[in-house]
């Protein structure tokens, strides 16, 4: 890659002499653009020269080289390519005159805090026939010479992404060929935008301009958040041929932080965002550009007042008469139950690919093993609702009712595990009679009751086995030379492990039936919520650990020098946010993310040992108060107390040992995609769909494009509620500013909280003030400040890492005896869990009070729109 000599670093938007070589696709067509005289916001060019001096002066170029893979269906390698090629960026120093270069061209604009759009352009991008846009990154709202330099670099690393490099490997697009520029430009503050089709994209025409509209920010539309206006314009005329005014529940505005969703004042919501003369202008708009590029041009706009902008231009490379195909993953429209994603929810949080799904299937048979029997599996025990797993309460709900179990009692039984069920939800039960019931379950009787004790036995032998096991499994599974050694694998020893680990979960959670639960109630009628918490507080003994603790104590114990790097992955490298969703990488398999954590962790206000040290005391005082009350009692529930955290910790341990097998079955389909040259298309087929085709049958593989579209669009949406009751729209529930996370009851009118304060779960005791940090994945993770709240939707065992630096957590989803609850219990972290919709009533940056204590937040002071 060489250096062009007399290559400016930064030029104007408007310069008409540059190359595609030199300021990227985007870049390029921008300038037509503007050099047209069309309505483009002023801006400027960080040249593709710049990026090849920083790549040259922190001899960046062989190192990247050495290090791209060239085989797009070999994933693994990808993800570890992009890992390292990231951290080079990271560590590499921009010149000094090109940071000046850039403040210059910035500070031009004449308000040295400009909010502005700092956008990658590729030079292989957005070429004929390459569709390509959106490989690379966008920063919106950047303000400040600072914060648009750390931009910049951000957009140089993207060259390297993952889906980056599959691109260019997959159209054999060398790498020594590419390089990247850098569009900056005033964030226009719109209150309107949308997209221009200069055709049809719904019937082809090439006589009509199709215009999508919204208020505010683009964002929500593209995210597929809110429906937009349509309108469609004939091309000869001018004349408005169709409109569509669609019911615009949200907005996307801008905040101090980047952006953030925002009701649509009342008045606004169904009316018009485009008058019929600004459709008209806008519809000219876009001739003239097809015009100018001569071909059918697919165009982002924004509106500001009066004023029409033009964000982006980029050719269709793909023009159909029909819409792109979807398939509907959504259980809840076949029967009128109440589902709920609490309890194993929490561990299969993500948008399921089709291979995922038909995995948890597998392991729910095995798992819980009375649902599948024959006169009970009929009902449905488990359904993907959006593409999300959720459990059927009104199966259970009926199976206790025919044992004379009325509803609030059943509700009040399952609220430890799977959260309150208002009282304002009727949950409906099976249209089944009861002897039919009967009949299914006394069909249980004649055969479960002997497995579990058979695999109760199995069950400590297994656990002490089940590491080198897998480990070992998984080993020969990577290094796989052939299809035939691939499927013997499976059918031999990974698909009868992942039965066996899954039926060794069921063994180890049914040892003590409901001792926990049980205990909990006792305890907490003795001594109310917050001293029981603190005797059942303590799972993470000095004789045993808690396996949702593992990953945060043996990043300490790497720090302290106690075990290597190579142990901790051993240990833990299975262990992961998506850990049951096996097209995710792991977080060990990036080679950076341990040296990361570790630098998390010593950001932690309160050090690991610090914090247990602390809860063993309110535990030890606990027990104090327990004695001197109940003199005769304290020895009998010290005995209760330890038996049931045994069996707690045994649970846990049995499911990371199969997630540890699920990690086994990743690298089973990632060794199937490199050996077909498939690569991560078979995420998008069924388990026995992907072993079908690994015996010759390639049928199944014409449904993955369109699983792959049905994948993209459910994950777009925002998490489900905990509770779907009866038939469920996930894109009308998205498009809704007052949603809550909690529950959905089709049933019923929605009705907004009657309270400011948030209430939930008391999870852990304690009091703090802080400022809240709303985070919705783990890869926001990086934003939380030493001693903010951490608000989220629901936790697992892969959030675990940052609870250290949080003074309090949050959640939408949870109970009691939930993932957040627990943990932040052992750490002595205050905890309010199961709050509904705590996500969507906070905002990062407002000042909140977290009442562990008694499940309650209240905001302070709210944070400033900008």
């Amino acid at each position: 890659m060489s250096i062009e000599q007399g290559t400016p670093l930064v030029v104007a938007l408007d310069e008409p002499s540059v190359t595609l070589e030199q300021v990227g696709g985007k870049g390029a067509s921008l300038s037509k653009l503007a050099g047209a005289g069309l309505p483009v916001p002023r801006g400027f060019h960080v040249t593709t020269a710049a990026y090849k001096r920083f790549v040259a002066e922190n001899g960046l170029q062989e190192q990247i080289l050495a290090i791209v893979p060239t085989d797009a269906s070999d994933i693994l390698a990808l993800e570890a390519a992009s890992s390292q090629i990231g951290q080079l960026f990271a560590q590499g120093k921009v010149p000094d005159d090109i940071a000046e270069a850039i403040q210059t061209a910035y500070m031009a604009f004449g308000d040295e805090r400009l909010s502005v759009a700092v956008r990658s352009s590729a030079t292989a991008e957005d070429l004929p026939g390459m569709s390509f846009a959106g490989q690379q990154d966008t920063y919106l709202n950047i303000q400040g010479v600072d914060e648009v330099l750390n931009a910049v670099k951000r957009c140089w690393a993207s060259l390297w992404t993952v889906r980056a490099l599959g691109y260019r490997a997959r159209y054999q697009i060398a790498p020594q060929d590419v390089s990247l520029a850098v569009v900056v430009q005033e964030l226009i503050p719109a209150d309107a935008a949308g997209v221009l089709f200069t055709v049809n994209p719904l019937t082809g025409s090439r006589n009509e301009v199709m215009i999508n509209a919204t208020w505010g920010l683009g964002e929500a539309l593209v995210s597929g958040q809110v429906t937009p206006d349509t309108l469609v314009v004939e091309r000869a005329s001018g004349k408005v041929i169709k409109q569509e005014i669609a019911d615009k529940a949200v907005m996307t505005v801008r905040v101090p932080s980047g952006t953030r969703e925002e009701p649509v004042p009342e008045d606004k919501r169904s009316a018009p965002v485009l008058s019929l003369e600004q459709t008209r202008e806008l519809a000219n708009l876009g001739v003239q550009i097809e015009a100018l590029y001569a071909q059918p041009m697919d165009i982002e706009w924004a509106r500001k007042d009066a004023g029409l902008f033009i964000l982006q231009a980029r050719p269709i490379t793909t023009l159909t008469a029909d819409k792109v195909e979807v398939e509907e993953w959504n259980d809840s429209l076949a029967h009128n139950y109440l589902w709920s994603n609490g309890n194993l929810g929490e561990a299969v949080p993500d948008v399921m690919t089709p291979s995922t799904w038909s995995l948890i299937q597998i392991f729910m048979s095995e798992a819980t093993a009375p649902m599948y029997a024959k006169g009970i599996r009929e009902f449905q025990p488990i359904g993907n609702i959006g593409g999300r797993f959720y459990m059927n309460i009104s199966l259970t709900m009926s199976i206790a009712g025919v044992f004379g179990m009325g509803k609030e009692h059943f509700k009040a039984s399952i609220e430890e595990v799977f959260g309150r069920i208002p009282a304002s939800i009727d949950v409906p039960l099976l249209p089944a009679s009861r002897w039919r019931l009967l009949k299914g379950v006394f069909s249980v009787l004649s055969w479960f009751p002997k497995r579990l004790r058979a695999n109760q036995k199995r069950m400590r032998p297994f656990l002490a086995t089940a590491t080198e096991r897998c480990e070992n499994l998984r080993t020969r599974l990577d290094s796989a030379s052939s299809i035939a050694e691939l499927v013997t694998l499976w059918r031999e020893e990974l698909e009868p492990l992942f039965r066996e680990s899954s039926a060794m979960l069921e063994a180890a959670a049914r040892q003590d039936g409901n001792a926990l639960l049980n205990l909990r109630q006792k305890l907490r009628k003795l001594v109310g919520e917050a001293d029981a918490n603190a005797l059942l507080s303590g799972l993470n003994s000095s004789t045993s650990q808690l396996a949702s603790l593992g990953p945060l104590l043996g990043l300490a114990q790497l720090e302290r020098g106690e075990i290597d790097r190579e142990t901790y992955t051993l240990q833990y490298g299975h262990r992961s946010p998506h850990e049951f969703e096996i097209s995710i990488p792991r977080p060990v398999e990036d080679p950076n993310w341990i040296e990361g954590q570790l630098a998390s962790l010593r950001e932690a206000p309160v050090d690991i040992e610090t914090r247990l040290a602390r809860q063993q005391e309110v535990q030890a005082n606990a027990w104090m108060r327990f004695r001197q009350r109940y003199p005769r009692k304290a020895e009998s529930i010290r005995k209760r107390i330890e038996k049931t955290t045994a069996v707690f910790r045994d649970r846990e341990q049995a499911r990371s040992e199969v997630v540890r097998v699920i990690r086994a079955l990743r690298t089973f389909v990632l060794r199937a995609g490199k050996l077909t040259g498939k690569g991560d298309d078979l995420f998008f087929l069924s388990i026995d769909e992907i072993i079908s085709y690994l015996n010759g049958d390639e049928a199944s593989l014409a449904h993955v494009a369109t699983r792959r579209a049905t994948y993209e669009r459910y994950h777009a949406m925002p998490a489900y509620p905990a509770l779907i009751c009866g038939h469920f729209d996930p894109f009308k529930w998205a498009a809704d500013p007052q949603r809550r996370s909690d529950f959905y009851d089709a049933n019923q009118q929605h009705q907004a909280p009657a309270s400011a304060t948030i209430t939930g779960f008391p999870g852990s005791e304690g009091v703090v003030e802080g400022l809240a940090r709303v985070i919705m994945s783990t890869d926001e993770g990086d934003q939380l400040r030493p001693g903010e709240v951490l608000v989220t939707v629901v936790t697992n065992v892969g959030w675990t890492p940052l609870f250290p630096r949080a003074s309090a957590i949050v959640t939408d989803v949870g109970a009691p005896l939930s993932h957040a609850a627990i943990v932040a219990r052992e750490l002595g972290l205050p905890a309010v869990v199961g709050c509904g919709n705590a996500t969507m009533r906070l905002h990062t940056g407002d000042r909140v009070r977290v009442n562990g204590k008694e499940g309650t937040v209240e905001v302070l002071a709210t944070a400033s729109i900008a």
